[in-house]
Protein backbone atom coordinates (compact mmCIF):
# COMPACT_ATOMS: atom_id res chain seq x y z
CA UNK A 1 0.00 0.00 0.00
CA UNK A 2 1.09 3.35 -1.02
CA UNK A 3 2.33 5.36 1.79
CA UNK A 4 -0.73 8.42 2.18
CA UNK A 5 1.85 11.63 2.54
CA UNK A 6 4.22 9.78 0.39
CA UNK A 7 6.50 12.54 -2.29
CA UNK A 8 4.72 15.52 0.10
CA UNK A 9 6.79 17.98 2.04
CA UNK A 10 4.98 18.96 5.91
CA UNK A 11 5.99 21.70 8.16
CA UNK A 12 4.61 21.48 11.72
CA UNK A 13 4.85 24.23 14.02
CA UNK A 14 5.47 23.12 17.91
CA UNK A 15 6.73 19.94 16.33
CA UNK A 16 9.08 19.17 18.79
CA UNK A 17 9.32 15.55 20.86
CA UNK A 18 6.90 15.60 23.87
CA UNK A 19 3.55 16.78 22.71
CA UNK A 20 0.50 16.87 19.81
CA UNK A 21 3.31 18.47 17.07
CA UNK A 22 6.20 15.56 18.03
CA UNK A 23 3.46 12.49 17.29
CA UNK A 24 2.06 14.22 14.48
CA UNK A 25 5.68 15.05 13.10
CA UNK A 26 6.82 11.03 13.59
CA UNK A 27 3.08 9.70 12.41
CA UNK A 28 3.51 12.53 8.87
CA UNK A 29 7.06 10.45 8.47
CA UNK A 30 5.61 7.39 8.77
CA UNK A 31 3.43 7.97 5.80
CA UNK A 32 6.63 9.15 3.39
CA UNK A 33 6.32 12.84 3.87
CA UNK A 34 9.68 14.51 4.53
CA UNK A 35 8.95 16.66 7.38
CA UNK A 36 10.17 20.64 8.73
CA UNK A 37 10.08 20.99 12.77
CA UNK A 38 9.49 23.99 13.68
CA UNK A 39 9.91 24.61 17.37
CA UNK A 40 11.51 27.43 20.11
CA UNK A 41 12.88 23.93 22.31
CA UNK A 42 16.18 22.94 20.15
CA UNK A 43 16.52 19.77 21.92
CA UNK A 44 13.44 18.36 21.33
CA UNK A 45 13.20 19.53 17.76
CA UNK A 46 15.89 17.83 16.67
CA UNK A 47 14.78 15.03 18.30
CA UNK A 48 12.05 15.21 16.40
CA UNK A 49 13.99 15.25 13.17
CA UNK A 50 16.05 12.24 14.38
CA UNK A 51 12.72 10.29 14.84
CA UNK A 52 11.63 11.53 11.30
CA UNK A 53 14.98 9.68 10.36
CA UNK A 54 14.29 6.84 12.44
CA UNK A 55 11.24 6.37 10.33
CA UNK A 56 12.58 6.72 7.07
CA UNK A 57 12.20 10.12 5.96
CA UNK A 58 14.23 12.89 5.53
CA UNK A 59 13.48 16.14 7.78
CA UNK A 60 14.80 19.78 8.75
CA UNK A 61 14.91 21.73 12.37
CA UNK A 62 14.35 25.03 11.94
CA UNK A 63 14.57 26.92 15.60
CA UNK A 64 11.06 29.18 15.46
CA UNK A 65 9.25 31.59 17.64
CA UNK A 66 5.97 31.28 15.95
CA UNK A 67 5.45 34.86 17.44
CA UNK A 68 7.68 36.36 15.32
CA UNK A 69 6.75 37.30 11.81
CA UNK A 70 10.43 37.23 10.34
CA UNK A 71 10.94 34.00 11.72
CA UNK A 72 7.68 32.24 10.78
CA UNK A 73 8.80 33.78 6.85
CA UNK A 74 12.24 32.50 7.39
CA UNK A 75 10.89 28.89 8.23
CA UNK A 76 8.79 28.61 5.34
CA UNK A 77 11.57 29.67 2.88
CA UNK A 78 13.94 27.30 4.20
CA UNK A 79 10.92 24.41 3.81
CA UNK A 80 10.69 25.27 0.29
CA UNK A 81 14.83 26.04 0.05
CA UNK A 82 15.42 22.30 1.44
CA UNK A 83 12.88 20.70 -0.17
CA UNK A 84 11.29 22.36 -3.07
CA UNK A 85 8.03 22.91 -2.04
CA UNK A 86 5.48 23.10 0.58
CA UNK A 87 2.22 20.92 1.00
CA UNK A 88 1.04 20.63 4.64
CA UNK A 89 0.91 22.45 7.09
CA UNK A 90 0.35 21.72 10.62
CA UNK A 91 -0.23 24.31 13.75
CA UNK A 92 0.38 22.78 16.61
CA UNK A 93 2.06 25.10 18.36
CA UNK A 94 -0.02 26.73 21.70
CA UNK A 95 -1.47 26.17 24.33
CA UNK A 96 -2.86 27.10 28.15
CA UNK A 97 -1.11 28.47 30.77
CA UNK A 98 -1.75 27.73 34.26
CA UNK A 99 -2.25 31.18 35.23
CA UNK A 100 -5.40 32.00 32.93
CA UNK A 101 -8.25 32.53 34.68
CA UNK A 102 -11.97 34.00 34.64
CA UNK A 103 -11.98 36.95 32.57
CA UNK A 104 -12.43 39.33 34.93
CA UNK A 105 -9.25 38.18 37.59
CA UNK A 106 -6.98 37.53 34.95
CA UNK A 107 -3.61 39.20 34.39
CA UNK A 108 -3.83 41.20 30.86
CA UNK A 109 0.12 39.73 30.38
CA UNK A 110 -1.68 36.09 30.10
CA UNK A 111 -4.07 37.75 27.77
CA UNK A 112 -1.51 38.84 25.51
CA UNK A 113 0.81 35.70 26.02
CA UNK A 114 -1.90 33.19 25.34
CA UNK A 115 -3.30 35.12 21.96
CA UNK A 116 -0.22 36.10 20.62
CA UNK A 117 1.17 32.15 21.01
CA UNK A 118 -2.45 30.60 19.98
CA UNK A 119 -4.13 33.39 17.48
CA UNK A 120 -0.95 35.10 16.44
CA UNK A 121 1.08 32.09 16.09
CA UNK A 122 -1.68 30.13 13.41
CA UNK A 123 -2.43 33.22 11.85
CA UNK A 124 1.28 33.91 10.67
CA UNK A 125 2.14 30.41 10.04
CA UNK A 126 -1.04 29.90 7.89
CA UNK A 127 0.16 33.71 5.98
CA UNK A 128 3.38 32.29 4.92
CA UNK A 129 2.75 28.46 4.53
CA UNK A 130 -0.62 29.06 2.13
CA UNK A 131 0.85 30.62 -0.97
CA UNK A 132 3.92 28.51 -0.93
CA UNK A 133 1.08 25.15 -1.02
CA UNK A 134 -0.99 27.00 -3.65
CA UNK A 135 2.36 27.44 -5.38
CA UNK A 136 2.78 23.23 -5.00
CA UNK A 137 -0.55 22.81 -6.97
CA UNK A 138 -2.65 22.46 -3.57
CA UNK A 139 -2.35 20.50 0.04
CA UNK A 140 -3.89 20.67 3.42
CA UNK A 141 -3.91 22.92 6.66
CA UNK A 142 -4.49 21.49 10.15
CA UNK A 143 -5.06 23.79 12.73
CA UNK A 144 -4.74 22.92 16.50
CA UNK A 145 -7.96 24.02 18.45
CA UNK A 146 -9.31 23.13 21.64
CA UNK A 147 -12.62 21.09 22.59
CA UNK A 148 -12.96 24.58 24.62
CA UNK A 149 -13.55 26.15 21.38
CA UNK A 150 -17.11 24.56 21.01
CA UNK A 151 -18.56 24.08 24.48
CA UNK A 152 -16.58 26.82 26.47
CA UNK A 153 -13.80 26.30 29.41
CA UNK A 154 -13.94 27.77 32.57
CA UNK A 155 -11.90 29.45 34.29
CA UNK A 156 -9.03 29.45 31.23
CA UNK A 157 -11.07 31.69 29.16
CA UNK A 158 -8.44 33.56 27.29
CA UNK A 159 -7.47 30.14 25.70
CA UNK A 160 -11.10 29.47 25.48
CA UNK A 161 -11.47 32.57 22.94
CA UNK A 162 -7.74 32.25 21.46
CA UNK A 163 -9.26 28.37 20.46
CA UNK A 164 -12.44 29.79 19.11
CA UNK A 165 -10.22 32.59 17.22
CA UNK A 166 -8.55 29.59 15.80
CA UNK A 167 -11.91 27.76 14.30
CA UNK A 168 -13.49 30.83 13.07
CA UNK A 169 -9.72 31.51 11.29
CA UNK A 170 -10.30 27.74 9.44
CA UNK A 171 -13.47 28.34 8.41
CA UNK A 172 -12.18 31.82 6.89
CA UNK A 173 -9.13 30.45 5.15
CA UNK A 174 -11.69 27.13 4.05
CA UNK A 175 -14.00 29.44 2.02
CA UNK A 176 -11.13 31.60 0.49
CA UNK A 177 -8.38 29.07 -0.29
CA UNK A 178 -10.69 26.62 -1.99
CA UNK A 179 -10.89 27.38 -5.01
CA UNK A 180 -6.64 26.85 -5.11
CA UNK A 181 -7.23 23.28 -3.84
CA UNK A 182 -5.70 23.97 -0.29
CA UNK A 183 -8.11 22.46 2.42
CA UNK A 184 -8.01 23.87 5.93
CA UNK A 185 -9.50 21.62 8.99
CA UNK A 186 -8.85 21.92 12.29
CA UNK A 187 -9.06 19.75 15.37
CA UNK A 188 -10.75 20.44 18.69
CA UNK A 189 -8.58 18.80 20.73
CA UNK A 190 -9.92 16.97 24.68
CA UNK A 191 -7.29 16.84 27.42
CA UNK A 192 -4.55 14.59 25.68
CA UNK A 193 -1.65 13.56 28.06
CA UNK A 194 1.20 15.84 26.70
CA UNK A 195 4.58 16.73 28.48
CA UNK A 196 3.16 20.00 29.21
CA UNK A 197 0.30 19.03 30.56
CA UNK A 198 1.77 16.19 32.80
CA UNK A 199 4.45 18.71 33.90
CA UNK A 200 1.51 21.08 34.87
CA UNK A 201 -1.19 19.05 35.94
CA UNK A 202 -0.14 15.44 36.49
CA UNK A 203 -2.38 12.45 35.10
CA UNK A 204 -5.93 12.85 35.98
CA UNK A 205 -6.87 12.20 39.40
CA UNK A 206 -3.39 12.55 40.87
CA UNK A 207 -2.01 15.93 42.34
CA UNK A 208 0.57 17.76 40.01
CA UNK A 209 2.58 20.92 40.67
CA UNK A 210 -0.25 23.27 39.51
CA UNK A 211 -4.04 22.74 41.22
CA UNK A 212 -6.19 21.24 38.31
CA UNK A 213 -9.43 23.31 38.09
CA UNK A 214 -11.19 22.11 35.89
CA UNK A 215 -11.51 18.48 38.31
CA UNK A 216 -10.33 16.37 35.25
CA UNK A 217 -10.75 13.66 37.49
CA UNK A 218 -14.28 13.71 37.68
CA UNK A 219 -15.02 14.54 34.13
CA UNK A 220 -13.40 11.64 33.37
CA UNK A 221 -15.95 9.52 34.69
CA UNK A 222 -18.80 11.02 32.62
CA UNK A 223 -15.96 11.64 29.55
CA UNK A 224 -13.99 8.28 29.47
CA UNK A 225 -12.78 8.89 25.72
CA UNK A 226 -11.94 13.00 26.94
CA UNK A 227 -8.48 11.95 28.14
CA UNK A 228 -5.95 10.99 25.01
CA UNK A 229 -2.22 10.37 24.05
CA UNK A 230 -0.29 12.76 21.53
CA UNK A 231 -1.05 9.98 19.02
CA UNK A 232 -4.46 9.80 18.89
CA UNK A 233 -4.55 13.15 17.73
CA UNK A 234 -1.70 12.69 15.19
CA UNK A 235 -4.04 10.24 13.68
CA UNK A 236 -7.07 12.68 12.50
CA UNK A 237 -3.90 15.00 11.56
CA UNK A 238 -2.56 12.60 9.23
CA UNK A 239 -6.14 11.65 7.80
CA UNK A 240 -6.95 15.52 7.29
CA UNK A 241 -3.37 15.97 5.77
CA UNK A 242 -3.50 13.41 3.40
CA UNK A 243 -6.32 12.62 0.27
CA UNK A 244 -8.76 10.25 2.15
CA UNK A 245 -10.34 13.68 4.09
CA UNK A 246 -10.08 15.37 -0.13
CA UNK A 247 -14.07 16.38 0.54
CA UNK A 248 -13.24 17.74 3.39
CA UNK A 249 -12.50 21.72 4.34
CA UNK A 250 -13.49 24.35 6.41
CA UNK A 251 -14.23 21.36 8.96
CA UNK A 252 -13.66 21.37 12.52
CA UNK A 253 -13.24 17.80 13.91
CA UNK A 254 -14.20 17.09 17.61
CA UNK A 255 -11.67 14.85 19.30
CA UNK A 256 -12.69 15.27 22.78
CA UNK A 257 -14.41 11.92 23.78
CA UNK A 258 -18.20 13.80 23.81
CA UNK A 259 -18.05 16.36 26.12
CA UNK A 260 -19.02 19.32 23.27
CA UNK A 261 -21.86 16.94 21.79
CA UNK A 262 -23.84 16.52 25.25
Amino acid sequence: MRARLADKVALVTGGGLGGIGGASTVAFAREGARVVVCDLDVERGEAAVEAVRAAGSDGLFVATDVTRDDQVRQAIGRAVARFGALHVLMCSAGGSIPADDFIADVDLAVFEHTMRLDLLGTMLACRYAIPAIIAAGGGAVVNLSSGAALRGSSPAHVYTAAKGGIVALTRALAGTYARDRVRVNAIAAGRILSRRILESFGPPGQPGPVPDRQDAAGRLKDYPFWVGQPEDIASIAVFLASEDSRMITGATIPADGGRSAY
